[in-house]
Order: structure tokens, then C-alpha cells, then sequence
């Protein structure tokens, strides 16, 4: 078992951290928020009062944070963290940013003797609970084989994606086709429903035709057609709209670098940032559908 240090501790790093802590890990802990601290302190982890602090010493450092420049100010910032770290540490940053700042973070480390690898999650809460989820990890062959140690712990799938920032390229192609097959199936069981359908029994068909997809199978957007999914819950739970939207403002950043064609991830974004700013950033993404009602 490992010495680890986990920075960030919200709705995906709280229950990754305890997963950690269950697996047998000694996990020490930090986050702005005296909740979160307490969440994971009640299931065995040690709570650090800095960030500097929860880092000194440990094996493996994992941090979950919201945007590129939070991860690069926690590691190499003024008040960075990066002289605490141990040179024989493996730095894991599981969280969704640009591969920039992502590649930024981990030739800054490496300047420093620190090994660094991104890991950005797929699977949402519900996956971060059951440690089921799959983790895109951008850098060295040896590193991704080392991270298994606690990264098997909180999930099933580990996906090598090339080097560091690759992780973070793989997983916003993912979330930006997601985001288009939502945005279709919402649009399709919608135009259904107009015309009289059963949703259920539309999705059924659309199950066993060439319609078929990740959305309709384990995640409908249609209330009260599946049950366990955030869309029979009011859209409760589940990815909210505010990180879709902040995904697919990553992907395009990155098409334009790459001058890719994207233009269905481009209209995704603009359909999900009109529904973030109509007040629907806290629902579940899949919460799109109602874009499509008759109002």
C-alpha cells in the first residue's frame, strides 16, 4: 500500500480519495472546503492544513481540480507546491484541462527531477463511488505502469494515450462526441414524441436499430423511460451542463490549434452553453432534452 497525497476533493476527488482510503492506501487529504475535508476524514483519510503539507512525503500526489490554471498554480505557482514534493513521487493530475496546460505542468516537474503523468477521468459521480472509472493517461510507458498501483483502485479501465497531455486530448474527442450523440438522441426521441411515440418504446426500436447508442442504452435523456439516471431524478446528479459546456469550450480550443474540422462539436457547444445561460449549468447534461420541448 502506498503513501498518497490528494489534492481537491469535490464531487469526483472526494469519492476517489475514499476509494483509495478503503483500498488500504494511507491517504492524506486537502481541499478549500472544511466539508470536504471532514467527508473524507470520517472514512479514514488524514486532513492536511495546506496543500504543501498533504504532499511532503507521499508517494504518489493526485489532484482533481476544476480549470488548467488552478493545476498549474497548485504545482508550480508562487505558493506551488512542486519544492515539497519527494523526486521519487509520481504526480497524477486526474483532472479535465487543456493538454497546454497539462504539458506546462509536467515539463515544469520534470525540470525538478518530478515524474508526471495526466489522467483525466470518464464515467462521472456515479463511477467515481463505485470505482469503476476509466482513466486517459497521457506520458511515459513506466509512470502509466507505476500509476496502476492507485489508479486501479478507483478504476477499471486504464487506457495509455501517448505522452503527457494526450490524456487530456483523448478525453475531450470523448466528451465532444458524447455531447453530439446526446444532443441527437434528445433531438430524435423529441421529434417522437411530437408525433405521438412511446419514448420508451422509440428507444427500444432505436436499441436494436442503426440508431443505437451509449445515450439510449445506459443514459436516456427522456424522462422516466430508464430508471437510475439522472433524467427520471429532474436531471439531479450526474455531469452537470457547466462541465459539458467547459469540455467543449476545451475541445474547440484545441481544433483550432490542430485547425481540425469540428463542426458538430461546435454546434454542440453553442446548444449547451445557450442552455448553461438559460440557467440549466447545476442539471445533468442529459438535461439538453428539454431544449427540444414544446413549450
Amino acid at each position: 500500500m502506498a503513501k498518497v497525497a490528494f489534492i481537491g476533493l469535490g464531487n469526483m476527488g472526494g469519492p476517489m480519495a475514499i476509494n483509495l482510503v478503503k483500498a488500504g492506501h494511507a491517504v492524506t487529504a486537502f481541499d478549500l472546503s472544511a466539508a470536504a475535508l471532514a467527508q473524507v476524514k470520517a472514512e479514514g483519510a488524514v486532513v492536511a492544513a495546506t496543500a504543501a503539507e498533504a504532499v511532503t512525503g507521499a508517494e504518489f500526489v493526485i489532484s482533481m481540480l476544476p480549470v488548467g490554471k488552478h493545476v498549474i498554480g497548485l504545482y508550480l505557482g508562487e505558493q506551488g507546491v512542486a519544492g515539497n514534493i519527494s523526486k521519487e513521487a509520481l504526480v497524477i493530475d486526474c483532472s479535465t484541462i487543456d493538454a497546454d496546460s497539462a504539458r506546462k505542468v509536467g515539463s515544469g516537474l520534470a525540470a525538478q527531477g518530478i515524474a508526471f503523468i495526466d489522467a483525466p477521468v470518464s464515467g462521472g459521480v456515479g463511477g467515481a463511488k463505485a470505482g469503476t472509472l476509466t482513466f486517459i493517461v497521457g506520458g511515459e510507458a513506466e509512470h502509466f505502469e507505476r500509476a496502476k498501483t492507485v489508479l486501479g483502485n478507483m478504476g477499471k479501465n486504464l487506457f495509455h494515450a501517448g505522452d503527457v497531455g494526450a490524456g487530456q486530448v483523448a478525453k475531450i474527442c470523448n466528451n465532444m462526441l458524447l455531447s453530439i450523440l446526446m444532443v441527437g438522441t434528445s433531438e430524435a426521441l423529441q421529434m417522437g414524441v411530437d408525433n405521438g411515440l412511446d419514448p420508451k418504446v422509440l428507444s427500444d426500436i432505436m436499441l436494436k436499430s442503426s440508431g443505437r447508442n451509449w445515450t439510449l442504452e445506459l443514459y436516456n435523456p427522456c424522462p422516466d423511460v430508464m430508471p437510475n439516471v439522472p433524467s427520471s431524478n429532474g436531471y439531479q446528479g450526474g455531469f452537470m451542463v457547466d462541465l459539458m459546456a467547459k469540455d467543449l469550450g476545451l475541445a474547440l480550443e484545441s481544433a483550432l490549434q490542430s485547425s481540425s474540422s469540428t463542426p458538430m462539436g461546435a454546434l454542440a457547444r453553442s446548444l449547451y452553453v445557450a442552455h448553461q445561460r438559460a440557467g440549466n449549468g447545476k442539471l445533468d447534461f442529459s438535461s439538453i432534452f428539454k431544449l427540444f420541448e414544446k413549450k
